[in-house]
């Protein structure tokens, strides 16, 4: 039996700031970006100065589950899917990806929301 790392400390220090952003989100792209940035972050915290990570490696997809892809980048990279297989991060992920779609679901059925948002 293999040992399963986990990173739900890594998880703990980003989701106040996380949940933050995406509640003040002003439109989907907002979302978007958030994602990317908290998604980014976490993966700079899990993996330190091993991989050198940017905004092009993870992308929310709002129209496909699991509502993320990653970039062959790093699904090529030995160091990232030794990590990402052996560990608890794809859940992280999916937790990340689950959240901003909830919010962004959110935002196409009220967009008057986000204008009163915009106009403050």
């Amino acid at each position: 039996m293999t040992n399963q790392l986990s990173f739900t400390k890594h998880e703990h220090k980003i989701l106040p700031n996380f949940r933050q952003k995406i509640n003040t989100a002003e439109s989907s792209e907002d979302l978007k970006k958030f994602f990317v940035y908290t998604a980014t972050e976490l993966f700079e915290d899990i993996f330190t100065d091993k991989i050198k990570f940017s905004y092009d490696d993870i992308a929310l997809m709002p129209e496909t589950p699991p509502h993320y892809v990653l970039h062959q980048r790093l699904l090529d990279s030995e160091i990232f899917t030794s990590v990402w297989n052996n560990s608890d991060l794809p859940r992280l992920i999916s937790h990340l990806a689950e959240s901003t779609m909830n919010h962004y679901k959110r935002l196409a059925k009220n967009p008057e929301k986000a204008e009163k948002k915009i106009r403050r």
